[in-house]
C-alpha cells in the first residue's frame, strides 16, 4: 500500500508529520475494515515524514489448490502537492518526495514521473523521488498539473508498484490587479433628473482566484465626477447625485471609476476606467421673444405674397423640444397680411396679404404669439411655454402708375362706319398725392393695321379706316396711361371692340353644284332644290326670296317655285331633252334677303342632260363619244406615230453609215509596206536603253525585200538610193550609220513622209552620244521639199511653218551665197 506525504512551504515539519501520520491510521483502519480478512502490514512507518510518497506491498497467501494470489493496496491516500505561483528564488522548488517500501536504499529502485509538465516543468530525481518545479507557474495560465508516478526496477525497467496518480495546484497569490475590460464607457441621463437616478453599470474583472482569499474581491470608487454622480461599491451602478442638473448650463461630465481588489484595502491593487456622461435634453424652457415690439415697414407698391420682415422667438432646448411655432392672434392690420414659417431657420415671417395704399391707412398693428407644440407634462409646472411679441407696419408712400377705372373695357362700333367715327373713352387717374395728368396712347403692337386712334388728353377711342365684319368680327387692342411728370410709370388695360354687322353683303347659292337631269325626265319633275347662305349674322328672322331672271321668266325648259322656308325648288316644264341637241342649259336665279337695306344677286345654276336607264339611273354625262366621228380615229393616229419612228430609224442609220471610216491609206498585209509615221511623246533612251527596242528591226525595218508603196499617191519618178549610199551589214550594230542612211533618203524621196523609228522609250537615256534620234533635226539635212506653203495654212501650222520654211530660205541664201 502507498502512502503519499505533502511538505507544505511555511508550516512547520513536525505538524505536517503528525497530521500525515494521523490520516495514515485512520485510511488503514477504514480500508481494512472494508476489506474483511485481508490483512494489512505496516513496515517502515518509522521512515515516513512529510512531503514522502511511500509505495509498498503485501502479499497474501491461501492455501487453495497450491494457488498463490497477490494484492496490492494502498496504507493511505493524500493525493495533491500545493506549489505557490510566481516563485522567483535561485533554486528550483521541491514539490514532494516519491518512496516506495520495497526501496531498499541499494538504488535498485528508479522512479517515473509522466503526465503534464513531466520533463519539462517537473522533474523527478530517479533514484531519490524527489520532485521539482523548474519553471515559474502563473496560476492564470494553468491553475493544476495532473502527474503519474511508478517504481520500476532499474535494470529490467518492470513495475515494482502500480502507477499512482496525483496533482500538483498552483496556489494563487495577488499578482493580477482589476480590468475594466469594456471601457472607456459612455452614458446618457436626462437633464433635471431626481437624485440617484441610475445612470449605467461597470463591471472590472480580476484573473486571480476568486476562492482563494480576497485576490478577487473587488470594490469601486469614484475618483472623479463629484459631487455630480456617485457609485456603488459592491455593484459599480453609476447613479446621478445632484439634483436639477441643467444641460444648458453643462451638458458632459467626465467621471473617473476605481476598482481595487483585497476588498479595498490597503496594499490591494487597483484599475480605472472612464466614463463620459452626457445630459441629454428635455423640454424645461419655454420660448421667449428677444424684443416685445418689433418695428417694420412696407411699400403701397408692394404686390401681395411679397415678405414684409422676420421675427424669431429663442428657445434653449433641442430638437423638438426647441420647436416653436408662431401665429397672429390679434390686431387692426389681421387681414391685409399673413404669417408663414421658413422650414430652414425656423422664423416667422410677414408677409402681405393684400395691397396697401398710403394715401388710406398709414401703420398696422399685429400681436404674434410663439409656442413650443411638444410640451413635458412633467415640467407643466415651468410654464407657460408660450410668448408673444407686437409687431408696428409703417406703410410707405409710393410713386405709383395710373390707375384705370375699370379692370378692363367693351365697345362696339359698326362696320364700315366712316373714319373718325367715336368707339369710346377709357379713363385712368393717378392715386398719388400729386395727382398728375395722365396721358394715353395705343401701343402698336396690338394694333399693327392701326383701326383705332386715341386722344392723349381725355382717352377718346376713334376709328382711322372703315372695317369689315367678314374680315374680323373683334379686335382686342391695348391702351397705355403714362403720368406726366413724377417717374413716368404707365399701366395698361384691354379694350375689346366688336364691330357690329351691317347687311353689304348679297346672299348666294349654298353651293354650287351641277344638276344631272335625264333626258327621258318627265314634265313637272323637281330635280333640284336649291338653298342659299349670307356672310352677313344670321338672324332668327333672316329669309332667302327666289325668282327666275328676268331674260328666262318665260323660257320653256324650267319653272322655280319659292317654297318660303329659304329654299326653292326647280321644276322640268317639257321633255324630249337630248344631249345631241344641248347637253347643258344655264338657268339665272335672283335671291334676296329681307335685310336692311335688302341684297340681291343672280346665280346661275348649270343643268347637264345626261342619258339613263328604265329605273332613271344615271349611265353618262360625258359627250366624247360624239365628238370623236368628227376627226381622226385612235388607229390612225397609232399609224402616223408609226410612220415617224420608221423615217426617224432610216435618218440615224444613214447618218451612222455616213459617218464610217474610210478604208486605210496603207495596205499591211497582201501589198508591200514602206515606213509609218507614229507620233510619240517619250524621248529614246539612246544606247543604254537596250530593253526598249529590238537591234534587229533597227537593222532591218523593212520586213521583206523592197520598198513598200504608198495606195493614196501613185509616184511619177521612183529616185534610186544615192550612190555611195548602202545599207549597213545585216549583223552591224553601228545605229548611228543606219540612222544617218535612213534621213538621207527620206530627204531624197518626195513621196515619203520623214522617217523614224517605230518605239515606245520609258526613259531619257543618259550620256548618249547619238543624241536624239527625232525627225526635226533632218531640217538640217539637204531636202528638195519647200514648205514655204504652210505660211498661207493659218496660226495653228505658224510653228511647223517657223521650222521649216523659214529654215529652208536659211539654207538656199546660204547656197546661193556659196554659188555666187
Amino acid at each position: 500500500m502507498a502512502m503519499l506525504m505533502m511538505k507544505w512551504q511555511g508550516l512547520g515539519l513536525l505538524r505536517i508529520f503528525l497530521m500525515l501520520l494521523g490520516v495514515s491510521v485512520l485510511c488503514s483502519v477504514a480500508l481494512e475494515t472494508r476489506k474483511g480478512n485481508a490483512s494489512l502490514d505496516h513496515r517502515g512507518h518509522k521512515h515516513r515524514h512529510p512531503g514522502h510518497l511511500s509505495l509498498h506491498r503485501h502479499r497474501n497467501r491461501a492455501g487453495k489448490e497450491g494457488q498463490v494470489l497477490h494484492r496490492s493496496k494502498r496504507g493511505w491516500v493524500w493525493n495533491q502537492f500545493f506549489v505557490i505561483e510566481e516563485y522567483t528564488g535561485p533554486d528550483p522548488v521541491l514539490v514532494g518526495r516519491l518512496h516506495s517500501d520495497v526501496d531498499s536504499g541499494d538504488g535498485n529502485i528508479k522512479y517515473i514521473l509522466s503526465g503534464e509538465g513531466a520533463g519539462t516543468i517537473f522533474v523527478i530525481d530517479d533514484k531519490t523521488g524527489n520532485i521539482h518545479a523548474t519553471k515559474t507557474l502563473d496560476r492564470e495560465e494553468q491553475a493544476q498539473y495532473t502527474l503519474t508516478a511508478q517504481a520500476v526496477a532499474r535494470d529490467t525497467n518492470k513495475p515494482l508498484e502500480p502507477p499512482s496518480e496525483f496533482i500538483v495546484k498552483v496556489q494563487d497569490i495577488n499578482d493580477n490587479p482589476p480590468e475594466f475590460l469594456h471601457g472607456p464607457y459612455y452614458a446618457r441621463v436626462p437633464e433635471m433628473s431626481n437624485v440617484g437616478t441610475s445612470v449605467m453599470q461597470v463591471t472590472a474583472t480580476d484573473a486571480d482566484d476568486p476562492t482563494y482569499g480576497n485576490s478577487a474581491r473587488l470594490v469601486y470608487s469614484i475618483l472623479q465626477g463629484q459631487p455630480y454622480f456617485s457609485v456603488e461599491p459592491q455593484t459599480g451602478i453609476i447613479r446621478t447625485a445632484l439634483p436639477n442638473m441643467d444641460r444648458e448650463a453643462r451638458q458632459e461630465y467626465d467621471v473617473v471609476i476605481q476598482a481595487k481588489d483585497m476588498g479595498g484595502h490597503m496594499g490591494g491593487l487597483s484599475g480605472t476606467t472612464e466614463v463620459k456622461i452626457t445630459l441629454t435634453d428635455v423640454n424645461d424652457n419655454p420660448p421667449k421673444f428677444p424684443q416685445s415690439v418689433y418695428p417694420m415697414s412696407v411699400s403701397e407698391d408692394k404686390v401681395p405674397g411679397e415678405e414684409v420682415g422676420r421675427l424669431k422667438a429663442k428657445d434653449p432646448d433641442l430638437g423638438d423640444n426647441g420647436m416653436v411655432n408662431y401665429r397672429l392672434i390679434d390686431g387692426d392690420g389681421i387681414n391685409m397680411f399673413e404669417l408663414t414659417t421658413d422650414s430652414e431657420t425656423r422664423e416667422a415671417v410677414i408677409k402681405l396679404k393684400k395691397p396697401v395704399d398710403y394715401e388710406t391707412k398709414r401703420s398696422y398693428t399685429l400681436k404674434v404669439e410663439g409656442s413650443n407644440p411638444h410640451v413635458d407634462p412633467q415640467y407643466l409646472a415651468w410654464g407657460p411655454y408660450k410668448d408673444e411679441a407686437t409687431i408696428k407696419i409703417s406703410v410707405e408712400d409710393a410713386d405709383e402708375p395710373p390707375v384705370f377705372v375699370a379692370p378692363s373695357y367693351t365697345f362696339e362700333v359698326e362696320e364700315n362706319a366712316p373714319p373718325g367715327t367715336l368707339v369710346g373713352r377709357v379713363h385712368a387717374k393717378d392715386t398719388d398725392v400729386a395727382n398728375n395728368p395722365v396721358r394715353y396712347m395705343i401701343p402698336r403692337y396690338t394694333d399693327v393695321e392701326q383701326f383705332f386712334s386715341i386722344n392723349a388728353e381725355d382717352g377718346m377711342i376713334t376709328t382711322t379706316k372703315p372695317m369689315d365684319r367678314e374680315a374680323q368680327a373683334w379686335h382686342n387692342i391695348s391702351v397705355s396711361a403714362t403720368e406726366i411728370g413724377g417717374h413716368h410709370q404707365d399701366t395698361k388695360v384691354r379694350v375689346n371692340i366688336r364691330i357690329k354687322d351691317v347687311n353689304d353683303n348679297s346672299p348666294e347659292f349654298a353651293t354650287n353644284n351641277e344638276v344631272l337631269m335625264c333626258e327621258s325626265v318627265a314634265p313637272g319633275k323637281v330635280i333640284e332644290t336649291v338653298s342659299a347662305v349670307d356672310k352677313d349674322e344670321m338672324a332668327h328672322r333672316q329669309h332667302f326670296t327666289f325668282s327666275l331672271a328676268p331674260e328666262v321668266a318665260h323660257n320653256h325648259n324650267f319653272s322655280l317655285k319659292d317654297n318660303r322656308d329659304s329654299t326653292a325648288s326647280i321644276y322640268v316644264l317639257r321633255k324630249g331633252f337630248s344631249r345631241l341637241t344641248q347637253d347643258v342649259y344655264y338657268l339665272p336665279i335672283e335671291i334676296n334677303d329681307n335685310g336692311f337695306p335688302a341684297m340681291s344677286s343672280t346665280n346661275t345654276l348649270t343643268i347637264r342632260v345626261c342619258s339613263c336607264d328604265s329605273k332613271d339611273t344615271i349611265l353618262s354625262c360625258n359627250v366624247e363619244p360624239y365628238v370623236l366621228p368628227a376627226g381622226l380615229s385612235t388607229g390612225a393616229l397609232i399609224a402616223i406615230l408609226a410612220c415617224i419612228v420608221i423615217l426617224l430609224a432610216i435618218v440615224v442609220l444613214f447618218v451612222a453609215l455616213r459617218r464610217q471610216k474610210k478604208e486605210p491609206l496603207i495596205v499591211f498585209e497582201e501589198e508591200d509596206i514602206r515606213e509609218n509615221i507614229i507620233t510619240y511623246d517619250d524621248e529614246g533612251g539612246g544606247e543604254e536603253d537596250t530593253e526598249a527596242f529590238d537591234i534587229a528591226t533597227l537593222q532591218n525595218p523593212d520586213g521583206a525585200n523592197g520598198f513598200l508603196p504608198r495606195k493614196d499617191i501613185k509616184p511619177e519618178l521612183q529616185f534610186p538610193l544615192r550612190p555611195g549610199i548602202g545599207r549597213p551589214a545585216a549583223n552591224s550594230v553601228d545605229v548611228e550609220d543606219f540612222i544617218k542612211t535612213r534621213i538621207a533618203e527620206a530627204d531624197s524621196d518626195p513621196t515619203a513622209p520623214p522617217y523614224d523609228s517605230i518605239q515606245i522609250y520609258g526613259y531619257e537615256g543618259r550620256g548618249s552620244l547619238a543624241g536624239s534620234l527625232s525627225s526635226l533635226e533632218s531640217v538640217t539635212t539637204e531636202s528638195d521639199l519647200d514648205y514655204d506653203y504652210l505660211q498661207s495654212w493659218g496660226p495653228r501650222f505658224r510653228k511647223l511653218a517657223d521650222l521649216y520654211g523659214t529654215k529652208d530660205c536659211s539654207i538656199n541664201d546660204a547656197d546661193d551665197g556659196e554659188d555666187s
